[in-house]
């Protein structure tokens, strides 16, 4: 690695420099290209006992955390002879919102976690148009705009809300899921620790996202909270063990403020119209970002009541420090007590590189939830 590069730089390289992992299989949410989401089966249990689920549960170097943490109880044993069910993280990609970030730089981390035991889904989405198409132009020359309006959120809520059936029908078999269960005829059990698709607990999954996919996350979790006729709510809390955002874009007023991401939560946000067309007026454009801010903003939709934790580069350029405090602090005047992890001395990507410390920093907190 060239030694001029700054530390950031280092980071992103080493984060980037991963082969892609290959998923077991690989399943729609819906019919356009990016409604796609990549599983991960993992080989075996991580059984009780077992030195990887001990050294996470016990913390494995996890610095103090910012803020207290919302411990919620574990589940009651499985019966005698009975395999525990196998949690599903499901993961969120960064990138601001824009085309050129997909999942694929996510899943080396997908491969980590389902080494530990956890079965994984990688969720693609509609990010904004690329660099050379018209409705780009706004975002400058060359520079990709950040997000799609509507279009992001509907598959952020669309591939939740599909997630738990289609993990049922890959354990179906290939007439529903288009994928066979790698293990399907192999025992499964304590004794053998293989995993099958229906050993996967898909209706309580703990949700992990980095940057823009930690903003997903928190948004995701907190559906029920949006105002009453949006597309998106949901009637009741999400059945989720809990949300783990990593470098989260958590709070949309102080990443505005800061201009986070080449100010990507404006663009994400911002009315679009056709080249040709006037857009709406000062007026009518204020109330448009007010009305979306507050449908979509993590810090205004807290509490959620599902147990969250943030966790955070204390050297972080990207997504600053401050936006994670933000969150914490919105969300503890609403009364939800958030756990922030900062670990300092480090930036925006070493949080989902499997190569550092700091991802097990990652595994630890989401084993927490399991």
């Amino acid at each position: 690695m060239n030694p001029a590069m700054t530390r950031a730089e280092r980071e992103e390289a080493s984060a980037f420099g991963h082969a892609e992992a290959p998923p077991t299989a690989t399943v729609g949410y819906g019919p356009h290209p990016d409604q796609v989401v990549d599983l991960f089966l993992p080989e075996s249990r991580a059984l009780p006992g077992s030195r990887a689920l001990a050294d996470s549960r016990a913390g494995g170097g996890v610095p103090p955390a910012g803020a207290a943490a919302r411990v919620i109880a574990d589940a009651a044993p499985p019966a005698p002879g009975a395999a525990p069910p196998v949690p599903l993280v499901v993961l969120f990609h960064g990138g601001a919102w824009r085309a050129p970030y997909d999942r694929r730089h996510l899943s080396p981390l997908a491969a980590y976690l389902a080494g530990h035991g956890l079965a994984v889904a990688s969720v693609e989405y509609r990010r904004g148009p690329r660099a050379d198409g018209p409705a780009a132009s706004a975002a400058g020359p060359g520079q990709p705009r950040a997000g799609r309006w509507p279009e992001t959120f509907d598959d952020i809520a669309a591939a939740l809300d599909a997630l738990p059936a289609l993990v049922r029908g890959l354990a179906a078999g290939p007439s529903v899921g288009g994928a066979p269960d790698p293990a399907a005829d192999e025992p499964s059990g304590p004794a053998t620790g293989r995993v099958r698709w229906a050993d996967v607990d898909a209706d309580r999954p703990v949700l992990v996202g980095h940057s823009a996919g930690g903003h997903a996350v928190l948004w995701a979790a907190a559906r029920h909270r949006l105002p009453v006729g949006s597309r998106w709510r949901l009637p009741a809390p999400p059945a989720l063990r809990g949300v783990v955002g990593l470098a989260a874009i958590a709070d949309f007023g102080t990443a505005r403020a800061l201009g986070v991401c080449s100010h990507a939560v404006d663009q994400l946000l911002a009315p679009h119209h056709p080249p040709a067309t006037p857009g709406p007026g000062p007026a009518e454009h204020a109330a448009l970002l007010a009305h979306r801010l507050a449908c979509t903003d993590p810090s205004a939709l807290v509490p959620s009541g599902v147990p969250t934790t943030l966790v955070q580069g204390g050297a972080d350029i990207d997504v600053p420090p401050a936006v994670a405090e933000a969150f914490v602090a919105a969300a503890a005047r609403a009364g939800q007590r958030v756990r922030l992890v900062r670990v300092e001395g480090v930036g925006h990507f070493p949080p989902i590189d499997p190569a550092t410390t700091t991802a097990r920093t990652v595994l630890a907190e989401i084993t927490r939830l399991t």
